[in-house]
């Protein structure tokens, strides 16, 4: 059988096992309508499995205690059940009293009955015991496991978390972008552990984070973690395919690799994609991908095919749906598309990428792309280049850099002036070497030489000769120094001194 047949018969059969005994064999035919080698193998394997899938009678499996969700007061050890918090297609979520050793509220989730074999039960069960290990603040303790005394419906006790989804606390309070992802690297820090734990969550979501406030600051915690795994090993979990050709409950937050291989060939990258998902929506306001009610195979094909768009650009195009988005995160909506651009969105995208081997490793790398963008550093998402880690050291060191230019600002008008002054200084030099050198030639040496004339001819009219040397001089000034208008004032304020101190 081709492979992508063979994926589709795991998959409805392992959602026919959700279905009760008796309805089994009507959704296996709904599911396959045109696949009749699939449905036949689909009934080839829950014959082999035990279950009557001809199209005869079947006897609904019973474990006893098929009533327990329509009535409360029911008692399971020291737990007194109070009402039903929700259920799935593999379980029932009770808040519930504990009455011994503590008084306490809880809340106990029961495998479903008639949905398990002894496999699936193994399962649970080794699950209960992975869970019962993890140990930190940003997930739901276990306190207990064990069987139902009538039925054998095996359950777990969890911490009850009072809280509302994440995404609904952060628009209820309207909190900042950064508060949001302070609050969303607790939940990266959670996941890490359960991780850390050899457990995937790989049923992320919004409604399965929820936020309490603690000492009046909010705490997130994560609640079901692990139940689908070990439940089912391929897409069995409380959100998962129930009706022919089509996923019940939210496969948004589902990584490609997820849904395309059934959950077995899955790893910590799966749990980073849902992730990134639940951070786009944190950041956004919505998800990444809708799937409406598409088929089953065209869900893949969206899975597969189709890109995130950038949350920047995924909220300028919702119109006036972002202004609203915007105010819950007390922004204008430009603010807020400017807000995302850039870091924000190179970190979800490569959460969501299609290809998980060029995802974040773990939950781990988020938190700490997540840490660097907000300590306005380089983020790992971003390709490092000079002008962009120029951008974020200067925005990390404002105050430092802010007097580093002022000095060098000072240092630069400082060498400035030094140069003005030397380059007037050496003007002024030229300048009096200029006048020194004119009038000691054309008008001392012109006076030297008349005097020596006039020894010669015994004509002692030394006033004369000054005044002619001074008079042939002024008339070279213009001559010798027109381009140089300075040292020509100079000259003349030179001369018209000397023909005022001899009285000429």
């Amino acid at each position: 059988m081709h492979a992508e047949l063979w994926k589709q018969v795991e998959t409805v059969y392992e959602a026919a096992l959700l279905k009760p005994a008796g309805a089994r064999a009507q959704f296996v035919r709904d599911a396959t309508p045109d696949s009749p080698e699939v449905r036949a193998e689909v009934e080839s394997l829950l014959q082999a499995a035990g279950e009557e899938t001809s199209f005869l009678e079947d006897t609904p499996v019973s474990w006893g205690e098929g009533g327990l969700r329509d009535t409360g007061g029911e008692k399971i050890g020291p737990y007194h059940l109070k009402s039903l918090l929700g259920e799935g297609g593999m379980g029932e979520v009770w808040l519930a009293e504990q009455t011994e050793p503590v008084h306490r509220p809880v809340a106990i989730k029961l495998l479903r009955s008639g949905v398990a074999t002894r496999d699936m039960v193994a399962r649970f069960r080794a699950e209960q015991q992975l869970l019962a290990l993890m140990n930190h603040p940003g997930m739901a303790l276990v306190f207990d496991t064990g069987f139902t005394e009538t039925g054998r419906r095996p359950y777990f006790v969890m911490e009850y978390v009072a809280g509302e989804p994440i995404t609904d606390y952060c628009d209820a309070h309207q909190l900042t972008i950064p508060e949001r992802l302070r609050l969303f690297v607790q939940v990266c820090e959670g996941v890490t552990h359960a991780h850390q734990k050899a457990i995937l969550h790989r049923d992320l979501k919004p409604s399965n984070i929820l936020v309490a406030e603690l000492d009046g600051k909010p705490v997130p915690r994560i609640i079901d973690f692990g139940v689908a795994k070990a439940i089912s090993q391929r897409l069995t979990g409380d959100t998962l395919v129930t009706r022919a050709g089509t996923l019940l409950g939210t496969p948004e937050y589902m990584s490609p690799e997820q849904a395309n291989s059934g959950g077995e060939d899955i790893d910590t990258r799966t749990d980073v994609y849902s992730l990134g998902v639940i951070l786009y929506e944190l950041l956004a306001g919505t998800v990444p991908l809708h799937f409406g009610s598409l088929k089953f195979d065209e869900l893949l094909l969206k899975l597969r095919e189709e890109d995130a768009r950038r949350p920047s650009t995924k909220v300028r195009e919702l119109g006036d749906e972002s202004i609203n988005i915007a105010r819950n995160r007390q922004l204008e909506r430009n603010a807020l598309i400017q807000q995302l651009g850039g870091d924000l969105d190179a970190i979800v995208l490569k959460a969501l990428e299609k290809d998980r081997s060029r995802r974040y490793g773990g939950p781990a790398e988020v938190a700490a792309d997540i840490a660097r963008y907000l300590r306005h550093e380089p983020v790992v998402a971003r390709p490092a280049r000079a002008g962009y880690r120029l951008r974020k050291y200067v925005r990390r060191h404002r105050t430092g850099v802010a007097f580093a230019v002022f000095f060098l600002l000072l240092l630069m008008a400082g060498v400035a002036v030094s140069s003005w002054m030397a380059v007037r200084a050496s003007r002024a030099e030229q300048e009096a070497k200029a006048v020194n050198d004119f009038l000691r030639k054309d008008v001392l040496e012109q006076a030297s030489v008349d005097a020596q004339g006039r020894e010669r001819a015994n004509k002692p009219d030394p006033d004369l000769k000054v005044r002619t040397a001074l008079d042939r001089a002024a008339a070279r000034i213009a001559g010798e120094f027109g381009k140089q208008p300075v040292v020509e004032a100079s000259i003349r304020q030179t001369i018209g001194r000397t023909y005022f101190d001899l009285g000429l």
